[in-house]
């Protein structure tokens, strides 16, 4: 049984924060001890993905969350390994008879996590969980024939009759500490940072982790780029997205913080919807992956498993490295490569390449976006590959086919994201900057561009790839 005195071990997993913390403010409120906990857990617990750039980043979220509970009076204590080994350990250290965690949503977090209420109910030890990853409960938010939601637009309109979710919770003011401080590793051991090379080095150019900086990231886009968003979030050279999808990933900043910091906004309605509805798909994603946890394995419509999907090959290579000869493409692979980040119109562009144009299977890219995305987060990773592929849940139809050349002239048509992120090209005319393949010999030579030497030749025509692929749909369908 649960005494007045024993410590409160508060479990951090992706919610790296102080700010609207329930599990961490309900321990505050007991005025018991705090003993606030991170585990690095083994890959083989499946607890989500952890890619190489996701680990620098988590290496200075960890640093910044463990200076604001320092602030707070409590250190954060760090621990490797199986997480059920981890806790029985710093029970047995401390004296500890309660757990706060905050819900996680992934399929194999959760079988973790019930597992371990299980055995703390056995021993009579307190395990209590508490919401705040997600503005919605993937058991509760289910049609009226009480299934889960397939497709999107009834589900937003169903998050909508949910009503406002709670208010955002202050962080406490200060929490009580052990009297001799538990054990911890240090963070550098971890190695969760490149070295030789280092490889992230760029990062910081664009990326500043920690929860200060997901507020401030926060507050910059509802005082400006959110007016004129729904136009402006698809063209990748403006400054014009929230950029807080890698804090919310790990999070560093809750959904309903983000939400109820757009109430009462002098945005355009239209503006503060369509930003609305970018937080309600991620919602949506979780309740795909929770619903459906084989969702970055398997098809979601199991008609495409028999697909003639090609080898990865060099086109793979090629694609990766940003140097398929379609300057749209090469420039969002070269500024995942540079910033561990991509525009989302540009993602949706590179991965319906791979898929349609190379006919490389939607995993291999979305493997390769897992390890590569400073954000890279199980649900949506999976979901948003599976919905270009035409192959999820209220998919994009297979069939419509991105034309990179007309993409990267609508989206960018000064060619300003591509110099930003090709430069061979930065000199080339505005009217060739998207096909520099059709462009005379003289505007080339002007611009210091020679095909197959400074920049790729394409490694696919876009027109007969386009065929072929619908061909192969087309004899799916008739299967």
């Amino acid at each position: 049984m649960a005494t007045h005195h024993a410590p409160v071990i508060v479990w951090f997993r992706k919610d790296l924060r102080i700010d609207d913390n329930a599990a961490l403010a309900a321990a505050a409120e007991t005025g018991r001890p705090v003993i606030p906990l991170y585990i690095l857990e083994p890959a083989e617990a499946g607890t989500g993905p952890l890619g190489a750039a996701q680990r620098w980043w988590l290496h200075h979220a960890l640093a910044a969350l463990a200076g604001n509970l320092s602030g707070l009076g409590a250190p954060l204590v760090l621990r490797s390994g199986p997480a059920d080994a981890i806790l029985d350990a710093l029970i047995a250290e401390t004296g500890a008879d309660t757990i706060h965690w905050n819900r996680r949503h992934d399929p194999p977090g959760t079988a973790i996590d019930r597992a371990i209420k299980a055995s703390f109910k056995a021993r009579g030890l307190a395990a209590i969980s508490f919401a705040g990853q997600l503005l919605h409960d993937p058991t509760r938010l289910l049609t009226g024939d009480k299934k889960p939601f397939r497709v999107y637009t009834p589900f937003w309109k169903a998050l909508e009759r949910a009503g406002e979710p709670d208010e955002p919770i202050d962080p406490p003011a200060r929490l009580v500490a052990l009297s001799e401080a538990a054990a911890s590793e240090r963070l550098e051991d971890w190695r969760l940072t490149p070295a030789r090379p280092d490889w992230a080095a760029r990062f910081r150019e664009v990326w500043t982790p920690g929860e200060a900086a997901a507020r401030d990231r926060l507050e910059a886009f509802v005082n400006g780029a959110i007016d004129g968003y729904g136009t402006n979030r698809d063209r990748p050279a403006l400054d014009a997205t929230s950029m807080l999808s890698p804090y919310l990933a790990l999070g560093e900043i809750s959904p309903a913080r983000i939400w109820h910091a757009t109430r009462g906004l002098d945005a355009p309605t239209g503006d503060l919807v369509h930003f609305r509805k970018e937080l309600a798909w991620r919602e949506f994603c979780y309740h795909l992956h929770f619903h459906f946890p084989a969702l970055a394995e398997k098809n979601w419509n199991d008609r495409f498993d028999a697909f003639p999907w090609k080898e990865r090959g060099e086109a793979f290579t090629l694609w990766t490295r940003g140097l398929t000869g379609y300057p749209i493409v090469d420039a969002g692979m070269r500024q995942l490569w540079r910033h561990g980040w991509m525009h989302n119109r540009v993602r949706m562009i590179a991965a319906s390449f791979l898929i349609k144009h190379l006919m490389i299977d939607w995993r291999h890219g979305e493997k390769w976006f897992r390890d590569t995305l400073v954000d890279a987060d199980a649900a949506s990773n999976a979901a948003n590959w599976q919905w270009v592929a035409g192959s999820g849940a209220d998919a994009s139809p297979f069939f419509r086919i991105f034309n990179p050349i007309l993409q990267g002239e609508k989206f960018d048509p000064d060619g300003s994201y591509v110099r930003r992120f090709v430069p061979e090209l930065e000199n080339l005319d505005a009217a060739w900057i998207h096909k520099p393949f059709a462009a005379p010999e003289a505007a080339l030579k002007s611009a210091g561009v020679d095909l197959g030497r400074t920049y790729p030749k394409p490694i696919v025509d876009h027109g007969r790839t386009r065929e072929r692929a619908l061909a192969a749909f087309k004899a799916l369908k008739a299967d």
